[in-house]
Order: structure tokens, then C-alpha cells, then sequence
């Protein structure tokens, strides 16, 4: 008996089908193009068809606004104008914004002379924003509930001020360079601890401070710990003067969320900004 086989050629896939992104509903792009970043948006996206240039001109597209800029301050583009259109097109909508690298005090009383709403703000490497700035913004922006200043280079006054214009505050992130200090004598020391003393004379309602790299030493700390009674988490990774032993260190174990001086940073979001810093 003879067998006989047949070579049974593999099935051919069928094509993949391809995706027509210009065909998507409206409120789908929408809801993608609100996870991009605003210079992508107003670079990139708006230009692909004339309906995603609607959808990017809609003031809901623009209730945030994060001017996220990972190529730091050598991108070339002229940030602060793509800033002022993205504020112009949200119409007063405007209720978080993120600016990294640039802006002046000319630009934050842009945004906020057209936007009281906003509840979070956010200033990575602004140095160009001086304290008479960011306080106009603090009186300007009643319903702040989120503020957040790392590596800008401000004094005790608008934290001072967020004590008279901030009533809603709950969350402030204070994020600086750290200095290891050795020899300071007593009225030096004081000047180390300026910004934390303010934050716990003026801002007893915090719930949440971030203080990656602050210089300051045990009398600052305590003035927070003694000021800020409602604290829910409190982030003192880098702050390297400190010294967490006896009933201080005890004090902060009290609090729910606790970050230590030599914590790791891998979970910060602002990672590529807080690695520059020197430990």
C-alpha cells in the first residue's frame, strides 16, 4: 500500500488593516491630544488636517496646559508666545498649567490676569520669575490648591504671601539644590531655614510638602512640624542637614506618608529635573 501525503501550504494572514487616524470621532482625538504636551500640540498636531486644527482650537482642550520640555532651555521654539496662545484658546478655562525652562514675571501675569481659575501651578527652572512676580500670581489665583517651585530661585516673601492669598493651598512642592552646610554659626543657620519657617508660620492648612534638597537643618524642620499639624505626607529626600534622631525623628514618624533624607528619587515624576541636583 502506497501512502501518499500532501504538502498543505500555511494559511496566508491576512492583511493587517490599517488604521485611518484622521478618521477617528472627535471626542476621541480630543481625549488623546489631551495627554500630549502643549508645545506637541501647537508644533505638530494642529498642522496634520483641519479638523484636528478645530479640535486644538476648542477651550476644553486647554483646561491644562503643560508646557513639559524635556530638551530643557535650548529648544527652539519661542516658548513663551506658544504659551500665551495656549492660555488665549482656553478662554478662561484654565485650571492647571506647567511651565519649564522659561517664562518671565511679564508671562505668569499674562496667565493669571486672564485665568482665575486655576488650582495647581507648576514652575520648573523659572529664574527668570522674581518673587514680585510669583506673588502677583499668588493674589491673582484665589482657588490655588497645588503650587509647586522646583530648582526656582525664590525668597521666604511669596510663601509669606500664600499665608494672606492662599487659603485653599494644600499641596506645595519646594524642590532646590542641596547644600551640605559645615561650620555655620547660629545667625547663619537662620538663613538656611527662612523658607521653611515661613511655611510653617503661614500655611497651617498643608496637607501634602514635598522638600526634595532643601538645606535646611532641625530648627526649620521643627517649625514645620510645629506649624503644618495636618500634614499627610511630607518628602524630605536630599534634605541633608538634618538630623531625624530623638523625639524630632519621632515627630515625623507620626506622619502617614513619610519620605527620608536618603529615600530614593525613582519614583519622583520630576526625575530628570531633581537628578541635576547636587547631593
Amino acid at each position: 500500500m502506497v501512502s501518499s501525503s500532501t504538502e498543505v501550504s500555511p494559511a496566508e494572514s491576512p492583511p493587517e488593516e490599517r488604521r485611518d487616524w484622521l478618521e477617528l470621532p472627535r471626542d476621541v482625538a480630543a481625549s488623546i491630544f489631551t495627554r500630549l504636551g502643549a508645545i506637541e500640540i501647537l508644533t505638530s498636531v494642529q498642522m496634520v488636517c483641519k479638523a484636528w486644527l478645530e479640535i486644538c482650537r476648542d477651550p476644553l482642550m486647554w483646561r491644562a496646559i503643560d508646557m513639559r520640555n524635556d530638551d530643557g532651555p535650548d529648544l527652539d521654539f519661542d516658548l513663551e508666545k506658544m504659551c500665551r496662545d495656549a492660555v488665549d484658546r482656553s478662554c478662561g478655562e484654565l485650571v492647571d498649567i506647567n511651565i519649564e525652562y522659561f517664562g518671565t514675571d511679564e508671562l505668569l501675569r499674562y496667565i493669571t490676569d486672564r485665568s482665575n481659575q486655576i488650582k495647581r501651578l507648576r514652575l520648573a527652572s523659572c529664574y527668570e520669575v522674581s518673587d514680585e512676580g510669583l506673588i502677583h500670581a499668588i493674589e491673582k489665583l484665589p482657588l490655588l490648591e497645588e503650587l509647586d517651585l522646583t530648582l526656582c530661585s525664590f525668597s521666604a516673601e511669596p510663601l509669606n504671601a500664600l499665608g494672606r492669598s492662599g487659603p485653599h493651598l494644600k499641596s506645595l512642592k519646594l524642590n532646590c539644590q542641596a547644600y551640605r552646610l559645615s561650620n555655620v554659626f547660629p545667625h547663619e543657620e537662620l538663613d538656611f531655614n527662612k523658607d521653611v519657617i515661613a511655611i510653617g508660620k503661614n500655611l497651617p492648612g498643608l496637607c501634602h510638602l514635598q522638600l526634595i534638597g532643601n538645606s535646611m537643618t532641625n530648627i526649620g524642620l521643627e517649625a514645620i512640624l510645629d506649624g503644618c499639624t495636618n500634614l499627610e505626607s511630607l518628602d524630605l529626600r536630599r534634605c541633608i542637614n538634618i538630623n531625624l534622631k530623638g523625639n524630632l525623628g519621632k515627630k515625623c514618624a507620626e506622619i502617614k506618608h513619610l519620605r527620608l533624607p536618603n529615600d530614593s528619587l525613582e519614583d519622583t515624576m520630576d526625575l530628570l529635573l531633581i537628578l541635576r541636583m547636587v547631593y
